[in-house]
């Protein structure tokens, strides 16, 4: 299996006003774009150049959106990137810089 192109953990993944998980996992991988719960489960996946991910308007910097498959998820990251071997998930940036280029648009 090859190595992920992004890997977050700890994230808080919402939709809606619903919180579906306050310390799942976002992962890019061979193409995919998955979102986890914190014991592995789907919530939901798909082709990353079908998704799109942007930062919301009036949020914080640690927050993205994701829209897959007809939804769209508020992930909470992390405003800034984690100082090296601090656990935590990558900042918010980094995931939809990773989607982007995956997905073969450009930064």
């Amino acid at each position: 299996m090859a190595e992920p192109e992004f890997t977050a953990t700890g994230v808080r993944i919402g939709r809606g006003l619903r919180s579906l998980t306050r310390a799942g996992q976002v992962r890019i991988s061979g193409g995919r774009l998955e979102l986890l719960t914190s014991y592995g489960s789907e919530i939901d996946s798909a082709p990353v150049q079908a998704v799109r991910a942007s930062r919301p308007r009036c949020a914080s910097a640690g927050r993205a959106l994701a829209d897959l498959n007809g939804h769209r998820y508020l992930l909470t990251l992390r405003a800034h990137d984690p100082a090296p071997g601090e656990p935590g998930p990558p900042a918010a940036g980094r995931f939809i810089e990773a989607v982007r280029r995956t997905a073969g648009r450009g930064g």
